[in-house]
C-alpha cells in the first residue's frame, strides 16, 4: 500500500490519551449493550456475533458477491453481462440478522460507540476479501446530503471510514466528494429507480487525488448505485482506481427486499 503525505492530519500524540480516557469514563458511565440483543457487556455480543453471515471466498473479482463453494469462474454471470462501474467491490458480511439491528442503531439511533467494532468487521472483512497486492492511496467516505447530515449529526459512512483507515494505515480524505443534490431515500425504490435517482448527485473537489487508488467507504450496499456514482464523480477528477468496501450487502438476489442504502 502507498501513503500520499498532506492527505490527512494525524491526531497530536499527546492528545491521544485523552481520547482513551474519554471513552473509558463514557464506559463506566454508558455500559456498552448489545445492539442487536441489548446483553450488557459488549457493543455486540458473541451470540449475535456468531449470528452474523460474514461473506468468506469464493467472491467475484469485480462486485464481491459470493460464489458457490466450489466455483472455479473468477466472475459472477451478472458482471459478465452488466460489469460495475468500480475496480472492485468487498463487503463483510450479508445484510441481516444482529448486523442489520447494530447497523440500524448506528445510523438512526446516535449509537456512535458501535464505530469502533463496526470498523474493525469491516477491516477483517477486507484483509480476507481483497486482492493481496492492491495498492491504495487513500479512503474516501460516502458523503452526505449536508441537510441529511445536519439532521443525522454525523456521517456514519465517515466514522467507519476514520477506523477503517486506522486499521489498514491509511488517509481518509473526507471533503474529496460532495452530495451536491438532496436525493430521496433509496428503501422503496428498484434498482433502475435508484440508479436514477443518484445519477449526478456527487461531485469530485479532486484534493491531489489525481492518480491516486482510491478505497470509496459506506456503511451497505444495496444495488450498488450509490457507490457507482460517487465512483463516477471521482474518476472524472482523474482518480486512476476506485474500490469500494461496505460493512454489509444486500442478499443476492433479494429483490424488492433490499434495505435502505442511506
Amino acid at each position: 500500500m502507498t501513503h500520499q503525505s498532506g492527505l490527512a492530519k494525524a491526531s497530536p500524540p499527546g492528545l491521544a490519551w485523552i481520547g482513551e480516557l474519554k471513552t473509558v469514563a463514557l464506559d463506566l458511565l454508558f455500559p456498552p449493550h448489545c445492539a442487536a440483543c441489548q446483553r450488557l457487556g459488549a457493543w455486540l455480543c458473541t451470540d449475535c456475533l456468531n449470528g452474523i453471515e460474514a461473506i468468506e471466498l469464493p467472491v467475484c473479482q469485480y462486485c464481491g458477491r459470493p460464489q458457490a463453494g466450489d466455483s472455479r469462474v473468477a466472475v459472477c454471470r451478472r458482471c459478465q453481462v452488466s460489469p460495475i462501474q468500480l475496480d472492485g467491490l468487498r463487503a463483510y458480511a450479508i445484510h441481516g440478522g444482529p448486523l442489520r439491528k447494530a447497523i440500524h442503531q448506528f445510523k438512526y439511533e446516535d449509537l456512535r460507540g458501535l464505530a469502533g467494532l463496526l470498523g474493525q468487521l469491516m477491516a477483517d472483512g477486507w484483509s480476507r476479501l481483497a486482492p493481496r497486492d492492491l495498492e491504495l492511496d487513500a479512503i474516501v467516505p460516502v458523503p452526505l446530503h449536508r441537510n441529511r447530515q445536519r439532521q443525522r449529526g454525523y456521517n456514519q459512512a465517515a466514522l467507519l471510514a476514520r477506523e477503517l483507515g486506522d486499521c489498514l494505515q491509511l488517509p481518509i480524505v473526507e471533503d474529496a466528494v460532495v452530495r451536491s443534490r438532496a436525493t430521496a431515500p433509496q428503501v422503496d425504490l428498484n434498482a433502475q429507480a435508484r440508479r436514477a435517482n443518484v445519477r449526478d448527485a456527487f461531485r469530485c473537489e479532486g484534493n491531489g487525488l489525481s492518480g491516486k487508488g482510491i478505497l470509496l467507504v459506506d456503511d451497505v450496499c444495496t444495488s450498488g448505485a450509490t457507490l457507482e456514482s460517487a465512483c463516477l464523480a471521482l474518476r472524472g477528477a482523474g482518480v486512476s482506481s476506485v474500490w469500494a468496501c461496505t460493512l454489509t450487502r444486500a442478499k443476492p438476489d433479494a429483490g424488492a427486499t433490499h434495505p435502505p442504502e442511506e
